[in-house]
């Protein structure tokens, strides 16, 4: 992943860009860290799971899985394979507000073919905020297995919980005000910007329009 060209320093964004927070070096840097916690916490990358929940939480599951390889080695010292340790798991079914948004597009839960019995996944996703899709998270996984333990890796965390929910690692705390809107772009998701618009791999921070709830 390319660090890319220079991005706006917070001085020189406008408002309807948004202040880039994060810049793609950044983002890997934190990716980076974020992996060697979860291999010190767990004594290594053997019988791990990085689950990621859609959209953003899935290529990030991705990168981290290949800095947990790049960190343990080769298959002969315990280097898990990083296509054969990441799925998706699709949240929608569980969210608490269905009744509100009853047209939400359902998504697809992806499993390693090891599953996750016995296994200590690690659900990754871009922005925390309130906790209640982690809660969904967690409701799903109890439908498709026993885990050995459960954590979660998120790039962002924005505060504003609702729910007695922390992440085990995190990029970057980042202290909102819940009337902003908190933006991950990924190349992988986005593509190449376009004038005006951020980094391909950027974290943005933005005012809320009025008469919107504030993302992520």
């Amino acid at each position: 992943m390319s660090s890319g060209a220079a991005v706006p320093t917070p001085s020189a964004s406008t408002p309807e860009a948004g202040t880039v927070v994060l810049t793609a070096a950044d983002i890997s840097r934190a990716l980076t860290r974020i992996a060697h916690e979860i291999v010190e916490r767990n004594k290594g990358a053997h019988d791990l799971v990085l689950l990621g929940i859609p959209t953003r939480g899935v290529p990030l599951a991705t990168r981290l899985a290949e800095r947990l390889a790049a960190i343990e080695g080769t298959p002969a010292d315990g280097a898990p394979d990083p296509h054969a340790i990441v799925g998706e798991l699709d949240v929608t079914m569980y969210r608490d507000d269905l009744h509100r948004h009853p047209t939400r597009t359902i998504g697809a839960t992806r499993l390693p073919a090891s599953g996750i019995d016995g296994k200590v996944v690690v659900l990754v996703d871009d922005v925390l905020y309130s906790g209640r899709t982690i809660r969904a998270a967690l409701d799903a996984i109890s439908d498709l297995g026993r885990p050995r333990a459960v954590q979660l890796a998120a790039l962002v965390d924005r505060g504003h919980r609702e729910l007695p929910i922390r992440p085990d690692f995190v990029g970057k705390n980042l202290p909102t005000s819940t009337s902003e809107r908190v933006s991950v772009r990924l190349a992988e998701v986005d593509g190449a910007p376009t004038d005006g618009d951020a980094p391909a791999d950027a974290v943005v921070i933005r005012s809320a329009v009025p008469g919107t709830e504030a993302g992520a």
